[in-house]
């Protein structure tokens, strides 16, 4: 099992909570980017190629924690750009913490040997290393050889010292699936990773490289393969079992793209965390003023391939609470690899894309420029 037990009963009770408040619409995981900076240049990130004052730009402690108070979800994600970068990001881990939060810290391990004093282990903080595979592939992914070595030494290091650490493995359409297999394999049985956290890669549209993202019908193939090669090893992965399912074709969901809302150095990200289309001030003006219909699979033609886990996951997750045996049946049989996939969602009617996240930035870029803070 790769979500502890403590955490998937607090995740539960909050969301019978907000049902029992007849709340349809709530969070689960602020994903919090309190900066963009990177000391990687990966070449399916949409986030490295900023001018250099938003890249210096920082969330403040205080700013952080209000967003953490602001959104009220049980988990808080904070990526990046490269947390570990950021001088006040211990103090605003302990700050997530003392509020009962489950707070998963993502870094890609270069500096985590050299911050590690800097924390404490807790079952409220998990390290979340990204590793897109094995030393070859995963090198190569980030365009640095020697990183795979140094992160896989920084993990043994810290579940030496009783830090929760999980993997975050994105998969895009050169991977190779024998290989993934035996990675995942060594990440839970040599590593001893607590699990993986696994999606295809989203199409971001500032990414350096735009050939090797996965179109749904990829997607769904490749994890079926790859889940028939993991059939009878003990892989953990920190994700639903339906979520997983859904990957492999047998769900057929819906985004629920304010599941995992995005506070970052512009503001609150609308519509969501891969989707940057403008920005509010506040949490309530992201839940209250963002146009929901007409963002997801089926309704938006960016969202069109997305099976990403920050917008599914939370549907997942919903759908577990509501049907608890069916999500124990695929838990405990496995994914199915064999039966026809559900028919998916029908593209027909989705919007055109609108490409207008260059001209926010440069929007956002001039109103703000004064406000930026350097760590």
């Amino acid at each position: 099992m790769g979500v502890p037990i403590i955490q998937q009963v607090r995740v539960g009770a909050y969301i019978m909570k907000q049902r029992l408040k007849g709340i349809n619409r709530y969070p689960l995981v602020l994903m919090l980017e309190p900066l963009f900076r990177c000391n990687l240049t990966c070449s399916g990130c949409g986030k490295i190629d900023y001018p250099d004052d938003i890249l210096n730009r920082r969330m403040s402690v205080e700013e952080s924690l209000d967003a953490v108070d602001e959104c009220g979800a049980p988990i808080v994600s904070i990526p990046g750009g490269e947390p570990l970068l950021h001088k006040e990001m211990p103090e605003i881990v302990k700050g997530i913490i003392e509020r009962k939060k489950f707070v998963y810290l993502c870094t890609n391990a270069l500096l985590l040997a050299k911050r590690m004093d800097d924390y404490t282990p807790s079952p409220y903080l998990t390290f979340s290393v990204h590793l897109d595979g094995d030393q070859d592939h995963h090198d190569k992914a980030v365009n640095q050889d020697g990183v795979f070595e140094r992160a896989t030494a920084a993990i043994r290091e810290a579940r030496r010292r009783g830090f929760r650490v999980t993997i975050n493995c994105t998969l895009f359409g050169d991977v190779d699936t024998q290989r993934m297999a035996n990675f995942f394999s060594f990440a839970c049985d040599d590593l001893d990773v607590e699990g993986v956290t696994v999606a295809p890669g989203y199409a971001y549209e500032r990414a350096a490289v735009q050939d090797h993202f996965l179109s749904r019908t990829k997607t769904k193939q490749l994890f079926r393969d790859l889940f028939k090669l993991g059939k009878g090893r003990k892989w953990r992965f920190n994700q639903s079992s339906l979520y997983l399912d859904f990957l492999a074709g047998n769900q057929r969901y819906d985004c629920t793209p304010w599941g995992n809302p995005t506070r970052n150095v512009f503001g609150w990200q609308k519509p969501c965390y891969l989707i940057g289309e403008g920005y509010v001030g506040s949490f309530r003006e992201l839940m209250d003023e963002t146009n929901w219909d007409s963002y997801g699979t089926g309704n938006y033609e960016k969202c069109a391939d997305c099976m990403v886990h920050c917008g599914y996951e939370p549907t997942a997750v919903s759908d577990t609470v509501a049907h608890p045996l069916k999500a124990l049946k695929v838990a405990l049989g496995g994914i199915e690899t064999s039966r026809p996939m559900v028919a998916d969602t029908p593209l027909d009617n989705q919007r055109p894309a609108e490409y207008v996240f260059e001209e926010l930035v440069r929007e956002t870029e001039a109103g703000t420029s004064d406000k930026s803070e350097v760590a």
